[in-house]
């Protein structure tokens, strides 16, 4: 009877404390996150168009789970913790099995910032060894600093912390989990250094990572845009049947989204370099462009002369190779 009577006591107490110091820490969002199941496997979290905004509270991007008989595997992690547990949620909506392994594509803040949420539960961290090198970094601590100018409510000291990974890969990586086959490709650097995809072969699903954007500008960043278009032979080389990308709508036509993809890219290498080898200037040469075909997709206004620019940087550097 004493021990019913404590056990009482102590649930009073927890009810009467409020939330509990994880939930206090994880200010919910308010936009919605859902999960879209793609096949018997395979789900996945469609994050909203644009950059990084109060607007879309950091949900810019996109994030899967597989779930098998021994467990989940979740594929990135969204761009804050609040987001992570808002995946969370929509995870138990389906199964209550352990998450046991965190995929992570890439070290890009709207795909990793949540990490933490999952790895509180248990699940393994795996990510490219090309990573190794930005957490802490001083890019890395750059851009911490403009999310928590963005996004304060959801990205702070009090919420947000960087878990290393519990596993370095260096290469490609095959593993099973409940009979269900996962194929690992690393197929960097081309948007970033450490890009990882992930194929469930059951399902004939891959998740792309940011190495293709749906329907929108892709972020090029300081990529290697040379790199970045041999990557996407490798993807083509897996013949997904449905493919996720980094950002966008989930696709069961891969070869249109691959194409845009791939086209962006090779039409700014060539305007850029056409520019380069003309000794144009680069805001001469930008203005000079005909961007109709891609001003009226997502995300133009945020990234298109950043990925010009850096195009042009890169040009000047591929032409002094030859």
């Amino acid at each position: 009877m004493r021990a019913l009577l404590s056990l009482c006591l102590a649930l009073c107490i927890a009810l009467l404390a409020g939330p509990s110091l994880a939930d206090r820490a994880y200010p919910p969002v308010t936009v919605p996150v859902r999960a879209i199941q793609l096949a018997e496997h395979s789900h996945f979290i469609p994050g909203q168009a644009g950059a990084a905004s109060t607007a879309n509270q950091g949900f810019m991007s996109n994030a899967g789970f597989v779930v098998t008989p021994a467990g989940v595997v979740v594929f990135d992690t969204l761009g804050s913790p609040s987001l992570a547990r808002e995946m969370l949620g929509r995870i138990r909506e389906v199964t209550d099995r352990p998450i046991r392994r965190v995929i992570v594509s890439h070290y890009h803040a709207d795909h990793y910032y949540g990490a933490q949420v999952f790895k509180a539960l248990g699940a393994e961290i795996w990510a490219h060894e090309g990573g190794k090198g930005v957490l802490g970094s001083e890019a890395a601590k750059l851009r911490y600093a403009q999310r928590k100018e963005i996004l304060g409510t959801w990205i702070n000291d009090d919420t947000q912390r960087f878990p290393e990974p519990d596993l370095w890969l260096s290469g490609d990586t095959d593993f099973e989990l409940g009979g269900v086959r996962f194929r690992i490709r690393h197929v960097g650097p081309a948007h970033s250094d450490e890009d990882l995809v992930m194929l469930v072969e059951a399902d004939g699903v891959l998740f792309a990572g940011d190495l293709v954007f749906k329907g929108r500008v892709p972020f090029v960043g300081d990529a290697d845009s040379r790199k970045w278009l041999g990557a996407l032979d490798k993807l083509i080389a897996l013949k997904p049947k449905i493919l996720v990308p980094g950002h966008g709508a989930a696709s069961d036509t891969p070869m249109v989204d691959l194409i845009l993809t791939r086209d962006y890219l090779r039409f700014l290498r060539e305007q850029m370099g056409r520019a380069v080898a003309e000794l144009t200037p680069f805001e001469e040469a930008y203005d000079k462009v005909d961007w109709s075909a891609y001003r009226g997709l997502p995300a133009f206004a945020e990234a298109n002369r950043h990925n010009a620019y850096n195009t042009y940087i890169l040009m000047e550097k591929e032409s002094l190779e030859k």
